[in-house]
């Protein structure tokens, strides 16, 4: 009888101690098209003015060179900048004016449609670098700001069955999701710190230091990690500090 108590409380705790199950048929694709949609919505909710640089160090450059026409800062003057953001934008100008859609309306929208995309690649390669260095559990909560209001209604649930063990980490996560709303504020504007915390997250996810074992890098290529690497150094200079940090993690 007392064995039988026993082992009742045992698999009681287990069920309690039990990491929540999320589905594992999740494919990169599904996330990657939810992240997308999301980040879609995102650009166009947020409408408000934060900082000059996301209009005056891209989109009005690429304005400039397709139509000829817009303000250039002091930096663009001086030559001090790279292009190498801005022209991301050109082709896009260049489809709308062929289409007849160069309006304010899309001229306005559409850049931000198109960081969505970004970020949207972003939000999935955390996730994909949080799977390989804690696992596949942390990786799902890692991206739990994307998923924002389906993400609290989840956590509502697991708290209420998992009383124990999951409300820590559930309250944290929770924290998480609810405090993260600069990501949703400015993940999705034009501006080239955006890009580049994208192109950051993409390199760390190929760079083989930041895998804590040899048999999870089948789809480690240390020259992705560098093109990228560089590629964010050449959008912000100061991406380098990041890259020095890893370079020393890579050392020792």
């Amino acid at each position: 009888m007392r064995q039988r108590r026993q082992s009742y409380k045992d698999e009681y705790t287990k069920q309690t101690l039990e990491t929540p199950n999320f589905p594992k048929s999740v494919s990169d694709k599904q996330i990657f098209a939810f992240c997308l949609a999301f980040r879609m919505l995102n650009s166009l909710l947020v409408q408000s003015y934060f900082n000059p640089d996301e209009h005056w160090q891209g989109p009005e450059v690429a304005h400039r060179i397709a139509f000829g026409y817009g303000h250039l800062t002091w930096e663009w003057k001086q030559g001090i900048r790279s292009y190498f953001h801005p022209l991301i934008f050109l082709p896009l100008y260049k489809i709308l004016a062929l289409l007849h859609l160069d309006t304010p309306w899309f001229m306005m929208r559409a850049p931000r449609l198109l960081q969505s995309v970004f970020s949207a690649v972003g939000d999935l390669y955390l996730y994909k670098l949080s799977a390989v260095l804690f696992g596949d559990s942390v990786a799902k909560w890692a991206v739990s700001f994307v998923f924002f209001m389906f993400e609290v209604l989840v956590c509502c649930i697991i708290v209420y069955r998992e009383k124990h063990f999951t409300v820590t980490l559930t309250i944290s996560q929770l924290f998480s999701q609810l405090s993260n709303w600069f990501m949703f504020y400015c993940f999705s504007r034009t501006l080239s710190n955006s890009l580049e915390t994208v192109l950051t997250l993409v390199s760390l996810y190929f760079w083989p230091c930041m895998r804590t074992s040899s048999g999870k890098s089948s789809c480690v290529s240390r020259k992705w990690g560098l093109v990228l690497a560089a590629l964010a150094c050449a959008i912000r200079p100061t991406s380098a500090v990041t890259w020095m940090y890893v370079g020393v993690i890579e050392l020792f």
